[in-house]
């Protein structure tokens, strides 16, 4: 059915969740509706209409700071990310990224088991909620999936950061780039047509991504479970550029980044406050969570600026040294402690040990105590085969605790089989063999995140009831979903 051709009118039913709790994520639209997508005042009618779920929130975790209390005061979440984006039929036949529209599909057996290692957060990394191209709609599909996903999270009593990956102006291939039939012809996946930055060059994309974020905080505010929204993953424009509207940039000096396109839209720095200024028109309680640009390095992360926003956490990418704990199989050269190339020169003439990931984390303690304002490692990882990875995620794991952060691994995957045979470079749950494709009964590896994970005391309150809405048809017209401006709102 579609959207801008029909009303939806939805009936609440509420009923125990004992025994019955997968039929909550299998219903379209099973949680509040409510907002409407476009950020202009007054508001505009909603897409749906319906009632609120109802829930059962122990006194403890209802006040307005429980859900910033989760990043303060210590390390009090540790998990994973999992991982989600568009299927393309035409890129990935009808299998292997499952029936769609988005995956791999994770199932609630997939939430037990990272529950069940003793994890009590997940980072989604997911799509956004609006399209990717003009005019912007809401995509009723990519929001049903990530309802599911929360439901499914809260059964498995975990805390969840939503992370949005693309939404207006932004398509997925920001995270494939250089793998174009163009730039590698040899091995190229898919035509350059595919990329869309076209966000870090338009205003009305910028608007839109705001509106996005403002749509989404007033839909999932009242969930116990949402811990925090982050608001791109990996800001890039210092690589992609506005591609296709410009060429790419590949600047990967934050001075000289800086310097030429310091307050253009290519500056993350005047957008993210933005959005935020949109999620608090509506949210004034669910923490905010801000990478800064080139991916979220380390390095980079002085040179992003806060908001001003007082429940914000900022976060960072962890992957340094990418030549260590990007190792393809057949190309190991380095290992942990070792000798590295860790100035991209080009000689494995570096030592890498404790002291030199210590020292990178430096920067992180540098903004802390600049800005007073609490951070997240929210990726960070290691291909499970390179040498030493055990006792590297041990050494960095334990400096995170020591700093307070919480952290999140990339990543947590499904059990959809033909995903888990070909993408499982981070897969730790297989092992340090790179020709095994399936789980194993343990590794070393396994027992570093385990027993990190196992230092967790918290999880989030599980409802006794919830709320089912069952759809009722109605002809009827919609308009076409399509967010306004931000800026006569925001400036």
């Amino acid at each position: 059915m579609k959207r801008d051709d029909w009303l939806c009118m939805v009936l609440a039913i509420s009923v125990v969740l004992a025994g019955i709790a997968a039929c909550d994520s299998a219903l379209p639209d099973s949680r509040a509706s409510g907002p409407s997508p476009t950020a202009s005042l007054p508001k505009a009618e909603p897409p749906m209409s319906s009632p609120q779920p109802s829930r059962s929130i122990p006194s403890e975790a209802s006040g307005p700071t429980f859900k910033w209390s989760l990043w303060t005061g210590g390390t009090r979440l540790r998990g994973a990310n999992i991982y989600q984006r568009r299927v393309y039929p035409q890129l990935d036949g009808l299998e292997f990224m499952g029936p769609g529209p988005v995956g791999p599909p994770y199932t609630q057996a997939d939430f037990d088991g990272l529950a069940a290692m003793g994890a009590n957060y997940v980072d989604i990394s997911h799509p956004g909620l609006f399209a990717e191209e003009p005019p912007y709609a809401l995509d009723a599909d990519i929001q049903a999936n990530l309802d599911n996903l929360l439901a499914m999270a809260s059964q498995a009593g975990l805390f969840a950061v939503i992370t949005f990956r693309t939404g207006p102006g932004r398509s997925e291939f920001w995270a494939f780039w250089g793998e174009d039939t163009a730039s590698d012809p040899q091995n190229g996946w898919f035509d350059p047509s595919y990329y869309n930055n076209r966000i870090w060059g338009e205003r009305a994309a910028q608007d839109a991504w705001a509106a996005m974020w403002r749509y989404t905080a007033e839909r999932y505010r009242d969930d116990p479970v949402v811990a925090g929204y982050d608001l791109m993953c990996e800001p890039n424009s210092n690589d992609v550029g506005s591609y296709p509207l410009g060429d790419a940039l590949d600047i990967w000096d934050p001075v000289e980044f800086y310097a030429q396109y310091g307050g253009t839209l290519y500056d993350w720095n005047q957008l993210h406050p933005r959005i935020v200024a949109g999620i608090r028109q509506v949210d004034s309680a669910t923490p905010i969570l801000v990478g800064g640009m080139a991916y979220s390095a380390v390095e980079w992360l002085p040179y992003l600026q806060p908001s001003g926003d007082p429940r914000t956490v900022y976060a960072v990418h962890q992957y340094a040294p990418h030549n260590y704990t990007h190792q393809e199989a057949d190309a190991v050269e380095c290992s942990y402690p070792g000798w590295c190339d860790l100035d991209w020169g080009g000689q494995n003439d570096d030592w890498l040990d404790l002291a030199w990931v210590d020292g990178l984390l430096s920067t992180v303690d540098d903004f802390a105590a600049s800005h007073g304002a609490p951070l997240v490692v929210n990726e960070f990882g290691v291909m499970r085969w390179v040498p030493g990875a055990a006792e590297f995620m041990a050494d960095e794991m334990d400096l995170f605790e020591q700093r307070g952060l919480n952290h999140a691994l990339w990543v947590w995957e499904p059990a959809w089989e033909l995903w888990n045979q070909e993408v499982d470079a981070f897969n730790f749950r297989h092992g340090p063999d790179p020709g095994n494709h399936a789980d194993v009964p343990s590794s070393d590896l396994m027992d570093v995140i385990g027993e990190h994970w196992s230092r967790n005391t918290i999880r989030p309150p599980l409802a006794p009831t919830s709320t089912i809405y069952l759809p009722l048809v109605a002809t009827g017209t919609n308009a076409q979903l399509k967010p306004a401006p931000l800026d006569q709102v925001l400036e």
